[in-house]
């Protein structure tokens, strides 16, 4: 049921920042005006859980931090995509949903409250795992690609490589039989036979 909760949590903190990786790579200004903005709202966020009292303000303070840090990391991922970015996304998210889920904890007393603490770890470890098998996958994936794209134009140069000898073994024989045919000739007439063979197969 805690899980459940802090799947909860975790989604109602985060909708806002999920298209923010797939988009378009910003300019430079935008970038800036970007990281404006986040600062700029994570201080309206933070001056509204100032009305509030006791472990309420500390969960919408959390809440309002766990925000900033993922639109941060969001920003970045954006403006300069990487797998590294991505996983600093993905530990953004894991650390505020933690942040959050810690604090509603206090709500609790006693063996539920050490409950709730545990389970918030045992969600923090597990999201944090996954990042890390997302990054290396990535990762993987990537050199996979190069390593294949490497292999293709190896072969590709051996290939055409191979072609020319080929071609070349193929004019050098094709001379050699008309050259022997000229040998049958004299005088002008086989010069002008051996010339001939040297123009056709590129001498």
């Amino acid at each position: 049921m805690k899980n459940l909760k802090l799947a909860a949590v975790s989604a109602s903190l985060f909708l806002s920042f999920s298209t923010a990786a797939i988009s378009a790579p910003p300019s430079k200004a935008d970038y800036q005006a970007g990281k404006a903005t986040i600062s700029t709202t994570y201080k309206s966020d933070k001056a509204a859980c100032q009305p509030m009292n006791g472990n309420a303000k500390d969960v919408c303070v959390e809440e309002a931090k766990g925000r900033e840090k993922i639109a941060r990391a969001e920003l970045e991922a954006s403006y300069e995509p990487s797998t590294k970015h991505s996983y600093d996304v993905r530990l953004a998210k894991a650390d505020a949903a933690y942040a959050v889920a810690k604090e509603k904890c206090d709500d609790a007393a006693g063996n539920a409250r050490d409950v709730c603490r545990k389970e918030a770890k045992a969600a923090y470890v597990s999201a944090k795992a996954d990042a890390k098998v997302t990054e290396k996958t990535a990762d993987a994936k990537a050199d996979a690609r190069e390593k294949t794209h490497d292999a293709n134009m190896t072969a590709h140069e051996k290939t055409t490589g191979a072609r020319k000898d080929a071609a070349m073994e193929k004019r050098d024989a094709g001379y050699a039989v008309a050259k022997e045919k000229c040998d049958a000739l004299a005088g002008d007439s086989k010069t002008a036979c051996v010339n001939e063979a040297k123009v056709r197969y590129a001498q």
